[in-house]
């Protein structure tokens, strides 16, 4: 057996974990993985770089034996059981004070299961969340650790040397508490469901609406990716406008089934925060768009009894320059009451559940390597910075300004939408949830009374403090 001992260690050589066993060891650190399937092991060994030290092994026994104490192992394995029984086969080989990472796409409820049975043992645990996919794991990802402090400073000069850097700054830290990296995880992939919602939603108003062509669309994209709206999902939204189909004819955005996916990460997101009682609405509309995706056939069947909206002629394109100003306004507002009602699901879960999450850690973390990358990160740094106990981004006075210099247009975008029939729910329910948000008295007052009649609730009032109930006529 080999008698190097190695500093990392990584269970499961799947794409994801591959790129970062690879990314660990250019970064000088001794890596060295498992895979029952011995062609992962060796692709492993022969995908790294002249120089580095790797090693792939086909037994847990091999790997455990070889590694320095305290022993660094993550998993990256699929989430659920496969996670539960590597941890299993893993318990008998190592010693109090190892480090176990979960480094998948795990529900948050699990990840605290796990660190409130391994913590008895001795054995520390982390759940990261991991964003960038395949080319960020091998080249710098943003990363999202909770869990076990002491852990983390462990893992810390690996994790920072390969993460992803933004003005010097590794985009990883520590995320808080318990499960907070996996909890922080899912709220980013809510975020990202909404702003794809928002740029399609805007797509098709440019497109069906506007009569704008896919080198149009492609022009505008990359222009707006030079301004205020710099961010990955502008950028490959742009890029995509100019893909040409390589089996069909034209583009191949047009060749494509308007069904989406969805890993379910989404749903997690709507879900919690409805437990928790904290509005999402954006996000929420967008995981309801995607469900409605899937009915197609339906959908067509109600297009031919509701009459079609293919519009024969794009009824916005004599006015599409002021479209096009409006949209990108629009769309840029939208994006940051998505980030506003993520940000404020943290707040929340970071008092209620616990989690102690430092907020500008999760958005310095997001400004590189992940997803929802955005330059609006940046803004938001500096709000948490300045008050790092801000409830919701939208009391910053800053942002405050962004969305009053903006939020006319939003208005104007989705009212145009919903006149002309355009299914534009992301633009709508961000609007919703500011004017609902900036609105000193809702008329749910009506709503009290209504609970108070039918089933005796009972109600607050304005002027005395307590709990009333009235016999209602």
């Amino acid at each position: 057996m080999d008698n190097q001992l190695y500093d990392f260690g990584m269970v499961g050589l799947g794409v994801m974990g591959r790129n970062l066993l690879l990314n660990v060891a250019d970064h000088g650190f001794k890596a060295i993985g498992f895979d029952k399937d011995p062609q992962k092991t060796s692709s492993f060994e022969t995908a790294a770089t002249a120089g580095t030290t790797v090693k792939g092994v086909n037994t847990l026994e091999e790997m455990v034996h070889q590694l320095s104490t305290p022993r660094r192992i993550m998993i990256l394995v699929p989430a659920g059981k496969p996670v539960d029984d590597v941890i299993e086969s893993l318990l008998p080989l190592i010693d109090k004070g190892d480090i176990i990472i979960d480094g998948g796409n795990t529900y948050y409820t699990d990840t605290l299961r796990r660190y409130q049975y391994l913590q008895p043992k001795g054995i520390q645990f982390i759940g990261i969340g991991v964003s960038g996919g395949e080319e960020g794991a091998r080249t710098g990802p943003s990363m999202m650790p909770g869990g076990d402090k002491t852990a983390w400073e462990h893992l810390r000069p690996i994790l920072e040397s390969i993460a992803a850097k933004v003005n010097g700054d590794p985009c990883v830290d520590y995320m808080g508490k318990g499960a907070a990296g996996h909890f922080v995880k899912m709220v980013h992939n809510g975020i990202e469901y909404a702003i794809m919602q928002l740029i399609c939603e805007v797509y098709d108003l440019l497109h069906r609406g506007g009569g704008l062509n896919n080198d149009e669309l492609h022009k505008i994209f990359a222009s707006w990716n030079e301004a205020e709206l710099k961010s990955y999902l502008i950028e490959i939204t742009a890029d995509i406008f100019r893909q040409k189909d390589d089996i069909g004819n034209g583009f191949l955005v047009d060749s494509i089934l308007d069904k989406a996916g969805s890993k379910g990460t989404g749903k997690w997101t709507s879900q919690i925060a409805m437990d928790m009682g904290v509005a999402i609405p954006t996000i929420d509309m967008a995981v309801t768009m995607r469900n409605l995706s899937a009915l197609k056939q339906e959908r067509e069947k109600a297009e031919h009894l509701y009459g079609s909206r293919s519009f024969s002629q794009a009824p916005f394109a004599s006015e599409v320059n002021s479209l096009t100003t409006d949209t990108r306004k629009a769309l840029y507002t939208a994006i940051i009451l998505s980030y506003v009602q993520g940000m404020a699901m943290l707040y929340t879960a970071s008092q209620e559940l616990e989690m102690e999450i430092p907020l500008h850690n999760a958005v310095k973390v997001w400004r590189g390597g992940c997803i929802i990358r955005s330059t609006l990160l940046e803004t938001f740094y500096s709000a948490y910075k300045h008050n790092p106990q801000t409830s919701n981004l939208l009391l910053d006075e800053t942002i405050a300004s962004l969305v009053k210099d903006n939020i006319g247009s939003l208005r104007k975008v989705a009212a145009l939408a919903a006149t002309n029939g355009f299914p534009a729910g992301g633009l709508m329910n961000a609007l919703t949830y500011f004017d609902a948000y900036s609105t000193g008295r809702l008329p749910l007052n009506l709503l009290q009374a209504q609970r108070d009649y039918f089933g005796a609730h009972t109600y607050e009032r304005i002027d005395k403090t307590g709990k009333f109930h009235t016999q209602w006529v």
